[in-house]
């Protein structure tokens, strides 16, 4: 079955609500957990699902993600697999970007085309969760649909923010309604499993998970107004072809914006995480580096995860994902944290070169709370970051605050004793 089906990884539009992670990079190529990248879970996903042939949909600063991919996914010279970048690009017949989830794979159409498939696999880029796609499209194939969505049973709390889905016994969609009034919930009440049902479940939201017939694909494709699947193309779809409703019922999480992005990745560190990086089934791929183990000094370390190659000299961690190449001075403290690391270490003679004085990393006697801090930061010694409700939304040169999180940007230059 996984040779008739072709995925489709959209990448997202600008990526304004993870701003500003998303400045100078595509939301896929996000740095998550320490050492991923968001684009590797739904590749990851394919892969383990035996679905090897994967174009990459995106528009916005697509240098770092094609970087990444490149180096990241390679598969043997006689395979058919591939994981394939499609930038968005001006075409004789179309002089303009995406313009929605529905219109970048219209404009990639032509890319489709040139291979053999019978079912499109459409994704989002911008997802936590870990899923064999193959009971999906069994699913999807055995009850003859035209179109397969996943959903998820939310309650009626979270039911409020999705696409909501109505099924009937037979896990045919009939209604499909965009952000519910809480009122209106209890005519959308669908059919799910007694554990859904004791946890206050009953609502089924779209996954933005999606099976297309090749030829229904193509055919809906030839009308330019519609530009999404989720506010267009799906609700017009339900009166007039069969909607399956395929239920997930693990973990997942939409990670759009600062705060699921920081609380999906400290979520990590719990006794059991919810998204388990540690299946021996399920293995999120990444980039193989080459890097030496890491080394910690003197430092306390309380449900923390922490990736290859970090020299920490810390006095406490807590409850924070360290992310590749971090280095921490002595006697600081962090708290509740995101650290991405950096892309390389700086040398002795680079630091004495260039007369470098906050190097990169967290210096000495810090204190850092609430915080992402995003690749290549300099924090300089005694600084004290402490994020939190109490601080008001607010954008500067090196950083920005959302929601209480403090983000410092990529590259940022913190200096000595500075206070946030």
């Amino acid at each position: 079955m996984s040779s008739k089906v072709l995925s489709i990884i959209l990448g997202g539009g600008q990526g304004s609500r993870l701003y500003p992670l998303t400045e100078k990079r595509s939301k896929p190529a996000v740095p998550i957990a320490g050492k991923y990248r968001l684009v590797d879970i739904p590749i990851s996903n394919c892969i383990n699902s035996g679905l090897k042939r994967m174009y990459v949909l995106t528009q916005f600063n697509s240098a770092s993600l094609n970087r990444h991919i490149k180096n990241t996914y390679h598969f043997s010279f006689f395979s058919y697999a591939f994981v394939d970048v499609l930038a968005a690009e001006q075409t004789p017949g179309n002089q303009t970007w995406f313009q929605g989830t529905a219109d970048a794979v219209r404009q990639s159409m032509h890319h489709f085309l040139r291979h053999d498939f019978e079912y499109a696999l459409i994704l989002s880029g911008d997802q936590l969760y870990q899923m064999d796609f193959n009971q999906m499209i069994q699913e999807h194939v055995s009850n003859k649909a035209d179109i397969s969505i996943a959903t998820i049973p939310v309650n009626a709390k979270e039911a409020t923010s999705f696409g909501i889905l109505k099924s009937d016994e037979n896990n045919i969609i009939t209604s499909f309604v965009e952000k519910p009034e809480a009122k209106l919930l209890p005519d959308w009440a669908s059919e799910v499993s007694e554990e859904m049902k004791a946890e206050g479940r009953n609502y089924l939201a779209s996954m933005g998970i999606y099976i297309f017939n090749r030829d229904l694909l193509v055919a809906l494709m030839d009308n330019p107004d519609t530009v999404d699947f989720g506010k267009e193309i799906i609700p017009q779809s339900i009166d007039n072809k069969k909607v399956l409703s395929y239920q997930f019922e693990g973990y997942w999480t939409d990670i759009g914006n600062i705060d699921s992005f920081f609380e999906a990745n400290l979520g990590l560190t719990d006794e059991i995480p919810k998204f388990n990086l540690y299946d021996r089934d399920k293995r999120v791929y990444t980039r193989a580096r080459i890097l030496p183990t890491s080394k910690v000094s003197g430092t306390v370390l309380e449900k923390t995860v922490i990736a290859e190659g970090c020299i920490i000299h810390a006095a406490k961690i807590e409850r924070s994902v360290i992310g590749i190449r971090s280095r921490i001075g002595n006697e600081s403290t962090v708290i509740n944290t995101y650290m991405m690391g950096s892309d390389y270490y700086e040398s002795l003679e680079e630091i004495e070169e260039n007369d470098i004085e906050i190097l990169m990393g967290i210096g000495e006697r810090c204190f850092i709370k609430n915080t992402i801090i995003d690749k290549n930061c300099r924090i300089g010694d005694d600084v004290r970051i402490n994020g939190g409700p109490h601080l008001k939304d607010k954008e500067t040169d090196t950083y920005s605050i959302k929601d209480g999180i403090v983000v410092l940007k990529k590259m940022a230059v913190i200096p000595n004793g500075f206070v946030i």
